[in-house]
């Protein structure tokens, strides 16, 4: 039998939540669903909070959301209060069907939401210019979370490849999604896992951002690049893949269409990035074959990397994008998935040097942290 995973299709269904939020549901290939996506929200939920704004920074050039209504979030409810659960009986969740495989939904407690007008305030007030000094705006963006999977007491890590690549195609879609709005720039995918790490839900989930603007690090990434491709002709991620394949001793893993490696200089304890051999923008320009491949070794990295401790990881898995309309030819998509565990016990906090002057310093040695890795038992 065939391990190819493009032969079949995920199947996506959609309803609206009973305060008007949208949900969609992925079906893994195969999947006998039912008619989940017709099982109404049976909550009565208060009217949506009101938007959030940006404040510009101007010493650093930066936006700042400011979004008060997400003190109110849920925060680490017992097992059986689980939002993102199935819905039962006796609990109506954020999720109204009995059973799911990949779920993503509107957040309830937003950053960024597409119902922010020039009529809405900042914090309820009106928005402040001094002069043109103070500048804000609303919170326009999306925010979205990703359930991997009904099982409260799974990781994403213990996942099958199968809903892995289910997964990859719910990011796909809503980057699609997403980019064709007016007024996003950027579609970030991401996951945090771990108390350490700040999650507030303990269930398997990640987030997608739209935000309406490009993200420092993605700007600074990408003027370099800039910069780069001036001086050389040539792709500076692709170069810098490159060189770590030339190099050999960082690299973790590697298959047909992707290679995984602690990168030179890594400012993490424990941090892997993981390229497609073949430059493309973003996660939908991915071809059938490198998904499938895309499948298999997320998942080996993310076993290697929980064999490295004797302890829990506490990670996020970052994926790095093009933006939606500017320098996509630049832009290489890639993944970075790093922890603050550096030792069993020992978490790295970013104390004065990272937080304040955004200097790291890595107690780890990058080439070590690689051969553990090589090495780890999955």
């Amino acid at each position: 039998m065939t391990d190819r995973l493009d032969m079949v299709r995920v199947r996506k269904t959609s309803r609206l939540l009973a305060d008007g939020r949208e949900l969609f549901y992925f079906d893994d290939p195969g999947t006998e669903a039912g008619r989940r996506a017709d099982v109404a929200d049976q909550r009565a939920l208060p009217a949506p909070a009101a938007p959030s704004t940006i404040r510009f920074d101007r010493l650093l050039g930066e936006w700042v959301a400011v979004a008060g209504h997400r003190q109110t979030r849920t925060y680490l409810p017992p097992d059986d209060e689980c939002p993102l659960c199935p819905s039962t009986d006796k609990h109506y969740s954020e999720i109204p069907a009995h059973d799911y495989d990949v779920a993503v939904f509107e957040n309830r407690f937003p950053s960024f939401t597409l119902s922010a007008t020039e009529t809405d305030g900042i914090e309820g007030d009106a928005i402040s210019e001094d002069n043109g000094f103070f500048v804000g705006q609303p919170g326009f963006g999306r925010c979205e979370v990703v359930c991997f999977t009904s099982d409260h007491d799974a990781a994403f890590s213990s996942l099958t490849p199968l809903r892995v690549r289910t997964v990859i195609e719910a990011w796909a879609d809503r980057t699609v999604a997403l980019s064709a709005v007016p007024g996003i720039e950027q579609v970030f995918c991401f996951e945090n896992r771990g108390e350490e790490i700040g999650v507030t839900l303990s269930h398997p989930h990640g987030q997608i951002y739209g935000y309406p603007f490009l993200t420092p690090r993605t700007d600074r990434m990408l003027h370099n690049a800039r910069e780069h491709a001036r001086r050389t002709g040539r792709n500076l991620f692709a170069d810098t893949l490159e060189a770590e394949v030339r190099a050999g001793e960082r690299i973790v893993v590697q298959n047909a269409n992707w290679t995984a490696f602690v990168p030179f200089a890594a400012r993490w304890p424990l941090e892997v990035h993981l390229y497609p051999n073949r430059q493309v923008p973003d996660l939908p320009a991915l071809t059938d074959a490198e998904r499938d491949d895309l499948s298999h070794i997320y998942l080996d990295v993310l076993r290697r990397m929980e064999a490295f401790y004797a302890d829990t990881l506490p990670y996020i898995a970052a994926w790095h994008q093009a933006p939606v309309r500017t320098d996509r030819e630049l832009a290489y998509l890639h993944l970075e998935i790093f922890s603050i565990r550096r030792a069993p016990g020992k978490l790295k906090y970013l104390a004065g040097s990272e937080s304040a002057m955004g200097a790291f310093i890595n107690d780890v040695q990058p080439e070590e942290a690689a051969r553990l890795l090589r090495d780890a038992v999955r």
